[in-house]
Parts: C-alpha cells; sequence; structure tokens
C-alpha cells in the first residue's frame, strides 16, 4: 500500500484521515535507507565536537497495553525474563556508543527515558540500567533527565527509585481524566491511579512535574474536553502538554479505518484546533505560559521549569537513541536502530551497533530542519540563523514566509519571525511550506 503522507502536503485538512500530521519529520523517514548506514558508522568515527549539545535517548518498549492511537514501537508480550535480557543489551549497546571516536569526552547535556512506557520496568531494573549507563556516560552535569510514566504503573517505592537516578522531570501520560474515555482509548490507566500517585509525586520532590493532555480523542466531547483541562490545572502541574489527536498509519484505529470501519467518528481539525485553543486561554488564566505550540509551562518563581530535550534537538544537537527502532543523528546522518526484537538483540549480543538505516543531510536541509522545529516555538531569531548558517531567513525562505504571512500566519520583522496564535494551534500543518520539492508528498509504503 502507498499513501500520500499528509505531513509532507500543502493541504488544509479539516477531517482527521488517516496519515500523521504531528509526527512528521524532516527529511521525511520514507527517505531513510539501509545503504546509507556505512554514512552513520562514518559520523561516528569521526572527531568529536564539544561545541554541540550531546543527549542520550532511552527507548523503553514496554506496555501493560496497547492504546488504540498509538504509533511507537511498543510491546506488551514481554516476561520478566525478556525485560532482563533487553535492559543488559541497552546497556551494552550504550557501551558500544562509549567507544565511538566522535562521542568519546563529550558529557551529556540531557537524557529522555521514553516509550513505551519507562515507569513499566521495575526499581531494581531501573537503578540497574542507570548503573550500566553511567559507567559509559557522564550525566553528572546533565542539565535535565526526563522520564515517561504511565500513571497504573508507579508505586513510591519506584518513584523514589526515579528519583534515586537523578530524574529532574517527570512526565505523566495522563491524556484524559475521563474514564470512558480512557478506556474506548485504550489506555491501560483510569483515573484513580491519576489521583493516587499525586501525593507520593509531591513528597518526594521531582523539580519538574508534566502531564500530557490529548484533544479528541474518541468519545471526547467539548464538555469532556472543558471538563479534563480543569481538572488538570486543578492536578497543579509544572507543565501541560497538549496534543492534537491523529491517526498515524500504524495503529489499532488507522486499521480499522483502512478496513472500512464507519463506526469510529474523530473529531475535525477545527474542532481540535478550537478545543487546543480553549485550554491555552484557561491555562494561561491559571497562571501558565506558553513556552510551544504544544507545551504550558507554570509561572513559578521558586522551582524554575524548562525543556531541555527540545530546546537541544531545535538547536541542533546530537543525539544517541538506544534501544529497539530508536533514532539518532551525529552531525550531519540521521540513523536509525533496528525496529525488530529479534534483530535488535542479536546485533547488539554480536557487539554491533544495531543501526538498521540512515539520511545524511546538507547544510541547506540541517538550516530547513533548524527552522521548521524552532516555528513550533513560535518565534525564530533571525540572529541565529544568520550566525550559525549566514543565511538571511527571509530572503532564502521568501515565498514559504510570505504565504503564511498572507494567511496571517507569521510575522516577520527586523530581528525574528513569530507565528501567531493561530498558526501555532495548526503549526505542524504549516510546515510542509518549508520542504523542499523533492520532499513533498513522499510517499508512505
Amino acid at each position: 500500500m502507498s499513501i500520500a503522507e499528509p505531513a509532507t502536503e500543502r493541504l488544509d485538512h479539516e477531517a482527521t484521515e488517516v496519515g500523521s500530521v504531528f509526527v512528521s519529520n524532516y527529511p521525511p523517514y520514507s527517505f531513510w535507507v539501509e545503504s546509507l548506514v556505512p554514512r552513520a558508522h562514518e559520523a561516528l568515527a569521526g572527531t568529536p565536537d564539544g561545541d554541540v549539545s550531546l543527549g542520550l535517548y532511552l527507548h523503553i518498549p514496554f506496555c501493560r497495553k496497547r492504546c488504540k492511537f498509538c504509533y511507537f514501537r511498543v510491546l506488551t508480550d514481554k516476561n520478566s525474563q525478556q525485560i532482563r535480557q533487553y535492559i543488559d543489551a541497552v546497556s551494552a549497546e550504550v557501551e558500544l556508543y562509549s567507544q565511538q571516536p566522535a562521542l568519546q569526552g563529550r558529557n551529556l547535556r540531557f537524557i529522555y527515558f521514553g516509550g513505551g512506557t519507562p515507569s513499566y520496568i521495575s526499581a531494581d531494573q531501573l537503578l540497574e540500567l542507570v548503573s550500566n549507563i553511567k559507567r559509559s556516560f557522564s550525566w553528572d552535569s546533565a542539565e535535565e533527565v526526563a522520564f515517561e510514566c504511565e500513571p497504573g504503573t508507579l508505586t513510591r517505592t519506584k518513584l523514589e527509585a526515579i528519583k534515586e537516578v537523578g530524574v529532574t522531570r517527570l512526565s505523566l501520560g495522563i491524556e484524559s481524566f475521563d474514564d470512558e474515555i480512557l478506556r474506548e482509548n485504550g489506555r491501560a490507566h483510569v483515573s484513580n491511579e491519576i489521583y493516587r500517585v499525586r501525593p507520593w509525586i509531591e513528597e518526594i520532590g521531582f523539580e519538574q512535574l508534566n502531564i500530557d493532555l490529548i484533544a479528541g480523542m474518541v468519545g471526547e466531547t467539548e464538555q469532556s474536553w472543558r471538563d479534563s483541562v480543569r481538572k488538570a490545572i486543578d492536578y497543579d502541574p509544572d507543565s501541560v502538554t497538549i496534543y492534537q489527536m491523529e491517526l498515524p498509519f500504524n495503529t489499532v484505529y488507522s486499521k480499522d479505518v483502512l478496513g472500512g470501519s464507519t463506526e469510529l467518528r474523530f473529531a475535525s481539525w477545527s474542532e481540535k484546533r478550537a478545543w487546543h485553543g480553549w485550554a491555552i486561554e484557561e491555562l494561561e488564566a491559571a497562571g501558565f505560559e506558553r513556552w510551544s505550540a504544544y507545551v504550558m509551562l507554570k509561572r513559578r518563581s521558586e522551582r524554575p521549569t524548562n525543556f531541555v530535550y527540545a530546546d537541544s534537538l531545535w538547536h541542533g544537537a546530537d543525539m544517541i537513541g538506544v534501544g529497539v527502532s530508536s533514532f539518532s543523528h551525529v552531525g550531519s546522518v540521521h540513523f536509525q536502530n533496528a525496529d525488530r526484537w529479534d534483530d535488535y538483540l542479536r546485533l547488539v549480543g554480536g557487539g554491533e551497533l544495531p543501526i538498521h538505516r540512515a539520511f545524511v543531510t546538507d547544510e541547506d536541509e540541517r538550516r530547513t530542519r533548524e527552522l521548521i522545529l524552532q516555528l513550533k516555538t513560535g518565534r525564530v531569531s533571525l540572529d541565529y540563523f544568520r550566525d550559525k548558517f549566514h543565511v538571511e531567513l527571509r530572503e532564502t525562505y521568501e515565498p514559504a514566509l510570505e504565504a503564511l504571512r498572507g494567511q496571517g500566519m507569521l510575522e516577520i520583522d527586523e530581528s525574528e519571525i513569530r507565528v501567531s496564535p493561530e498558526g501555532l494551534l495548526r503549526v505542524d500543518q504549516l510546515l510542509p511550506e518549508f520542504y523542499d520539492e523533492k520532499y513533498r508528498s513522499a510517499r508512505y509504503t
């Protein structure tokens, strides 16, 4: 099956169709190929660049169950022995990376535990994994250690272990406070588990608590969304990340739609934008301020918060992704690990980096990538691009910038590009304006 990828089209979709927008990547993943894997090894064998930030992403793929909207590489059928085998493999992969010349002597600026569900593994497994990693890379000077959690997998003991390993930002995948919506969409937790963990989080004292919400989950109404947003504010997090429901190709819901199901109703993009916009207004009234198109930060003078992981990547940091199907980039080369369990374990067990496909970017593509990512913050410094890439953005991207300014999506002056509030609500649908012609209408196969 070959289907146009909405993320690369210049179309204003109204219906929520099968195909991803938010998870778009530049350059698109369909251009990454196995034949370029040697270039990834060349990049890793190069000279370390201490002026470029370095981060580590750890993919923990295990979940209690698969959400019907989930497109990540997750596994729900692994026992404790297999999880132990995986932790050993991830530890070995990190050690292999520590031996690469391009990474030697570089400290980690950020560490991100993503999934899947990092909080699925036991406290002992987590402590062992972190101990192994720290033998390969120092993260004593890391500015941020982020850790994703599903509320139902947390105990006080596990939270204490998460704090002990140095986690600074705990991120709860709440998505909704409505039990019926959570069950319909396949979430493993319900609201009583959301509230059960809150006192423990407060008592243990994490620097930052983030919670995720998704606008437009199946079964959502305007009233249920408003109730969830108000409950999110009452939950008193340091930040709230708001996504808009999508239908990437490999989800349960997408397969139902492609199979001919007509029973499911998905909120339209105009509905989701309206709900998202209302949430922004409510959060601003409650003392939050906008950090990006999706993230609202609580104004707390006694506990400043930030998103070092995103900020670093959006400004060209290197990142090593370990674990099955993880993504990395070093210098000009992007690459991905083997996406099958057996292949990943076999390659790492044989002492090989499990790199499965790669893509090499030129300077124009690296500049475009950073512009696309930084537009998600709502503000782009023209001086930053003058200093780093020696270009004037207003000239280099004049057709795209003028088209979006004419639609009221952007404002431009001598110092910066600003995305309007309406533009931020649909920012991912604006970004294809900046894609090179060869990447537009990329195909998902």
